[in-house]
This record gives C-alpha cells, structure tokens and sequence, in this order.
C-alpha cells in the first residue's frame, strides 16, 4: 500500500527533512536496569529499545538439555510496548513477528560472542521495544551490542546494523516506518574492524543492481555508527574508572603515598 507522503522531493529531501544518506539523531544511554549485568537504552530518532543483558549464568533448570559442553547458549527475548507503536495490539512473546526478530539477533550474536570462553552457560539477551519508528532490527542489534560489552562480554568486533532502501533509483539510508512500508528494504550488520557481514536480511524483492548500491552505502554507514557507539562505549568506561578513583580504596591509597 503506498503512501500518500511525499517521500523524495525534487531537492532530494525526503519527509523528515534528512538527505538520502543522512541518518537519524543517535542517544545512548548505559544507565543500569534492575539486576542487569549490562543494559543500555537506544534511541535511533523516534525509534528507542532498551536491552537488558543477564550473564553468563548456570543454565536453569528446565533447559539444561539445551545447553552446550564447549561453548554458552544465547538467550534472545523480545517484548513490544503497546503504547510504542500505532497499533494497540499487545503481541506476547509467542507472537510470531517478535519470535522472528529474538532468532534474527540470536542468529546476528551467535558468530560475535566469545561463547566458547563461557562452557555449559546462558547468557540471556532482553529486548523491550519502547517506541518504534522504523529500523527495529537495527536498533535492536546496535544496542545488544552496547549492552553486550557494558556487561563484560568478550566479543570479536562490534555489530553495527542500519537499514537502507532505494526509492525510483535513488537509495535511501535508515528507514522511517512511512518509507519502510513504501519502498523495498534491506538490513545490513556489519563488524567494522573485520570487514565481515554477520547479517543481510530483505523481506521485499530489489533489483540486484540496486542492491548492491544500498549494500555499499550502508556497510558505510555502519562505519560511521561504529564510532558513535564506540565513544558512546570509551565515555562510559572512563567515568567508571573515575569513579572507582575515587573510592575509599584510592583514597586511603593516596594518603600512605604522601605520608
């Protein structure tokens, strides 16, 4: 069903002001949730989840006999705000759509972390959608990949993931839902220091020339998203360490020094 919204106009500005390749404002936020070992909430313009990582841990009960002897289990759960989306359909976590995307990060992470350090294990991934506006998949991969690492979780490379279509000839980066509904789409995961492409995921046909311009302009923009992520990443870092600095420990430390 097409839009009535005028997507690209003769400027080559589409509807939310940005160039083609222009991608939304980014807000990351790492403040702790609960009994999280790592969590970060992602904002990708209107588009905000917030991820919560547990782990590893023994394995409960009931799923020992999904466990593995030489490498950890990934846990994927995905839950969507009612009041986050137009429709006021609660979807459970059986539902079909929200199963679809846990296997798709699932499937992304797999390949990323170091599972093998962790044997007999489960580290579980929680997704809470708060608010969408396009680029699901995407926001949901970048910020497991925050709150992988703001947990300790030894990983190969960063996972950076950005959706991209092409509308007439003209490809477009990081998809509103008016543009994801309107135009054919594809996400893309790339690990920046490696090169390496841990997902590729298009659910409407595209032209295979096409495809390989919005290939390119997005593996790009992963790059750029790379960085963003990982200064987001170093400043969390630093003011941890400064925070230990300061502790009673560092103090009384400083004091032995002088005397």
């Amino acid at each position: 069903m097409s839009s009535r919204i005028e997507l690209l106009n003769a400027g080559l500005l589409r509807s939310d002001g940005r160039r083609p390749y222009e991608l939304r404002t980014l807000a990351i936020n790492f403040a702790p949730q609960g009994t999280a070992d790592g969590s970060v909430t992602y904002s990708h313009g209107l588009t905000q989840v917030r991820v919560s990582v547990l782990g590893p841990h023994e394995p409960k009960s009931g799923t020992r006999r999904e466990t593995f002897h030489d490498r950890a289990t990934l846990n994927v759960e995905v839950q969507l705000a009612p009041f986050g989306v137009g429709e006021r359909r609660r979807r459970g976590r059986g539902d079909k759509r929200l199963l679809e995307l846990a296997a798709s990060i699932k499937s992304t992470f797999e390949p990323v972390v170091q599972t093998h350090l962790y044997p007999r294990s489960t580290i579980d991934i929680f997704v809470h959608v708060l608010q969408l506006d396009g680029g699901l998949l995407p926001a949901c991969i970048n910020a497991s990949t925050l709150a992988l690492a703001a947990a300790g979780i030894p990983l190969f490379d960063f996972v950076c993931a950005i959706g991209g279509g092409v509308h007439g000839t003209q490809p477009l980066l990081d998809l509103t839902t008016v543009e994801e509904n309107d135009v054919p789409s594809v996400v893309v995961g790339v690990m920046p220091r490696t090169g390496r492409v841990t997902l590729v995921q298009m659910e409407t046909r595209l032209h295979m020339d096409r495809f390989e311009e919005v290939f390119k302009v997005a593996c790009d923009a992963g790059k750029v998203l790379w960085s963003e992520m990982r200064d987001a990443l170093r400043e969390r870092t630093g003011d941890l360490v400064d925070k230990l600095g300061a502790g009673p420990g560092m103090v009384v430390a400083k004091e032995t020094e002088e005397s």
